[in-house]
């Protein structure tokens, strides 16, 4: 695939990308935090959310799914158990409040509360993150360290009321973004919704306890999980190469436009929900879900309305040739 110019302000980028990548860096990561606390706290997240909540010792915290009766996905969530009938409830920044309304609406004759609670994190990314995270661990506004691990991506988020770091580069969005979407690590709003199905996006070994008991759309994951997951389309990498047509102008080399087509013998067979410069791989890259029937590696077409920062042209597309691969790219 031929290689296109790096995003504009590379050395900066770059500095950022090996921090996260190589080192340690803050990465500009938002959380939405929720207290549930009360008598039933314990037993009422059993039943809400798909991971072993009873389990989880003082101090513990597991990623986790809560999904709607049907088995969708209402967010992907982490939780922590901060006493023994306290829990709090993280989720990706401006989720918070839907989270909290989902949780709400089940609530029904338990003695349990919940409420926004005024946390925040620091996002530490890389290896040298845990020995960092050890040495701020001793800051009062810190009161849960959980460790971060995604697909070769490893760090510590430091979360509480004011957590601290010194000394630490906080890191663009544009190189985080690249990490992640190097990785393959999904977020709400671009990879998950309310359309999104757990195994779609490999999530269940992470978030799903098995041998616990029943809880709200419980059904739809055994069901895929008996039947080897088996869903209708997965999330995949696509590595990005050069134009082969278009109508408005070179591209941009920072990515495409998500909602971008993955087109296959003239085919749409999936569609883009996040893209990235990839310093690795010297090339755009995306995330995107595809249709099972293409096995990575696999060639393909990618037809983009609109570039990450170029025009927007409605009557063409910019059709790039791509790869269709598996996660994470790096």
């Amino acid at each position: 695939m031929t290689e296109t110019p790096g995003p504009t302000g590379a050395s900066g980028f770059d500095e950022d990308y090996r921090s996260l990548r190589h080192d340690v860096g803050v990465a500009p990561t938002g959380r939405d935090f929720l207290r549930v606390s009360g008598p039933d706290a314990v037993e009422y997240l059993q039943g809400q959310l798909s991971q072993d909540v009873a389990a989880l010792e003082v101090g513990g915290s597991a990623d986790s799914l809560i999904l709607t009766p049907q088995g969708k996905l209402d967010a992907l969530v982490r939780v922590s158990r901060t006493g023994p009938d306290e829990l709090v409830i993280d989720v990706d920044t401006g989720f918070g409040a839907a989270v909290a309304a989902r949780l709400a609406r089940f609530k029904l004759r338990v003695k349990v509360d919940i409420a926004p609670l005024a946390w925040r994190v620091v996002a530490l990314r890389g290896p040298r993150a845990a020995a960092v995270a050890a040495q701020a661990r001793v800051g009062a506004g810190t009161a849960l360290a959980p460790a971060f691990s995604w697909n070769g991506v490893s760090g510590v988020d430091l979360l509480g009321e004011a957590p601290e770091v010194n000394g630490v580069q906080v890191c663009s969005a544009q190189a985080w973004e690249a990490v992640r979407v190097e990785a393959g690590i999904p977020v709400m709003g671009a990879e998950l919704d309310d359309r999104t199905i757990a195994a779609e996006a490999d999530l269940l070994d992470r978030a799903v306890s098995f041998t616990k008991g029943c809880y709200t759309g419980q059904e739809l994951v055994a069901r895929l999980d008996s039947r080897g997951n088996r869903v209708a389309r997965h999330l995949r990498g696509v590595v990005v190469g050069h134009p082969t047509r278009h109508s408005v102008g070179a591209p941009k080399p920072e990515g495409v436009a998500p909602g971008s087509d993955i087109v296959v013998d003239g085919k749409v067979v999936g569609s883009v929900t996040s893209s990235a410069w990839s310093p690795q791989l010297g090339c755009p890259v995306a995330l995107a879900y595809v249709h099972r029937a293409v096995e990575p590696p696999s060639a393909v077409e990618l037809h983009s309305a609109g570039v990450v920062g170029g025009p927007d042209d409605a009557a063409g597309a910019t059709v790039w040739t791509a790869e269709v691969r598996t996660l994470p790219l790096v």
